[in-house]
């Protein structure tokens, strides 16, 4: 009589990375908010845990100190970004739809993300970006001065420098988001985080950016 063949041992391996990931991504999300109101400095690693759900043990863990989750939490956006960036196709599309899509993109990860805005604030009061630099934020500038420069070179954007520019531009995509708080006071009446009134502000603010870079 043949031997039944034994069944395989079923391995969880899977279920533990998913279980991992999504571990990470609680305690990540409780630190940028805690990290967002107090900066490096001030956040506990007590609230963190607390907020997250899980044990201080858990995240030394995961990030080996409260620098290292820091560090991994100013990286996160930095990350998202550039692969954000690279599924435009930008190297097909013309200069200008290129600045479109790009300020789009931006703008509509900013509306997912208002909080940050405090974020970046507490790196530069606290640690006057050192942190930030580690994020290579170079490559997500480098895509919006790729296109500035392609729009340069077909004659459609006027001479600029492309450095320069593409800060300003970020900082159109952003400071409606970052400070929208304050900005709530100018505007009572207004929802200035709502559906309507942010695909307004990105039309307005392609519409400004176009008309500053053309010829």
């Amino acid at each position: 009589m043949s031997r039944p063949i034994p069944a395989k041992r079923k391995t969880s391996k899977p279920r533990q990375v998913r279980d991992a990931e999504a571990t990470k991504a609680q305690i990540l999300d409780a630190a940028e908010e805690e990290f967002a109101r107090h900066g490096l400095n001030g956040a506990r690693t007590e609230a963190i845990a607390t907020r997250s759900g899980v044990t201080k043990a858990m995240i030394y863990y995961y990030f080996e100190s409260k620098e290292g989750l820091y560090r991994e939490v100013l990286q996160r956006p930095a990350i998202e970004m550039h692969q954000m960036f690279g599924e435009l196709n930008l190297d097909e599309l013309s200069a200008e739809e290129a600045l479109k899509s790009l300020i789009s993109a931006a703008i509509a990860y900013e509306a997912n993300h208002p909080q940050r805005g405090m974020l970046w604030f507490q790196e530069a009061n606290q640690n006057e970006g050192k942190y930030f630099k580690q994020g290579n934020w170079q490559e997500n500038f480098a895509y919006i001065i790729k296109v500035l420069e392609k729009g340069i070179t077909e004659g459609c954007f006027r001479k600029l420098d492309p450095l320069l520019t593409s800060i300003q531009i970020a900082s159109v995509c952003t400071l409606y988001f970052n400070a929208h708080k304050n900005l709530q006071h100018l505007a009572p009446d207004l929802q200035l985080l709502s559906d309507e009134m942010i695909e307004k502000y990105t039309q307005e603010a392609i519409n400004f950016i176009i008309a500053g870079v053309k010829n």
